[in-house]
């Protein structure tokens, strides 16, 4: 059988194809990738598909997701030190780990569900956990100041129905960083078994959607760009980076 670039390999045979190339020869360069019990560290070494192929990766944060949001941060060189931030859908924490370990000085962590944040962080006094609750329904007395920063990870909901909740936590000239999900923003006929999105024009449709709905907010796109780890399931994913124009419309209901 025809050998293939060991990043290649790692790539299309993780679980789920959850990791991107980029991030596969990152794990490579690094030493954490074994090829028959043997360390290999260049990208390009040329491996049978049958070889025993095992990663050696610790994860610094609570979840995957804290990955992605460093990823972001340093696509972006956003920096985050003594920043006061809302974390939307906090789920585990993957996000607020990853701003605590960079600097943030305080995030106020939303989510829907409850007992979710990981115990190593709920109890931090930098964190100010909201459960059970909807950004949607949520008062700006809960919080009452405007931050420099939203992030926000949701599942199962467009962002349209989220981001006209988020300007009045910011002031102006906040920024909102926010992963898009294509699965949730697709229509139906676009998704493909399991929820995966692949087609790269509907990547881009979606992308552009929401760049022109961001602008009815005036929330301006400083940019995207791709995450560096895939969703759960194999599905490539986004961050977009927005700034909250002096002249946004608050949404108070």
């Amino acid at each position: 059988m025809k050998k293939l670039r060991l990043d290649i390999l790692l790539s299309d045979t993780s679980p789920a194809h959850s990791l991107t190339r980029t991030r596969a020869s990152s794990l490579i360069m690094e030493g954490k990738v074994s090829v028959n019990g043997n360390i290999c560290t260049k990208p390009g070494t040329l491996v049978a598909p049958e070889s025993s192929i095992s990663i050696k990766e610790t994860n610094p944060y609570v979840s995957r997701g804290g990955l992605k949001l460093k990823g972001a941060l340093t696509d972006f060189n956003l920096g985050v030190k003594g920043k006061r931030v809302i974390d939307i859908g906090a789920s585990t924490g993957g996000f607020t780990d990853c701003l605590l370990k960079e600097g943030a000085d305080f995030i106020y962590c939303i989510d829907v569900g409850y007992g979710q944040l990981h115990y190593s962080i709920r109890n931090n006094d930098k964190i100010k956990n909201l459960e059970n609750i909807n950004i949607k329904y949520l008062p700006f007395e809960e919080i009452g100041e405007k931050l420099d920063l939203a992030v926000c990870d949701v599942s199962f909901i467009s962002l349209k129905k989220v981001f006209p909740h988020i300007p009045k936590f910011l002031k102006d000239g906040g920024l909102i960083l926010s992963l898009i999900k294509p699965q949730f923003e697709a229509e139906n006929k676009n998704i493909l078994k399991k929820g995966i999105v692949k087609d790269e024009n509907i990547h881009k449709s979606i992308i552009d959607a929401i760049i022109e709905f961001s602008k009815t907010l005036n929330l301006m796109t400083i940019g995207v760009k791709k995450s560096c780890i895939k969703g759960k399931k194999g599905n490539t994913e986004f961050f977009i980076l927005l700034s909250k124009d002096s002249e946004t419309k608050d949404l108070k209901k």
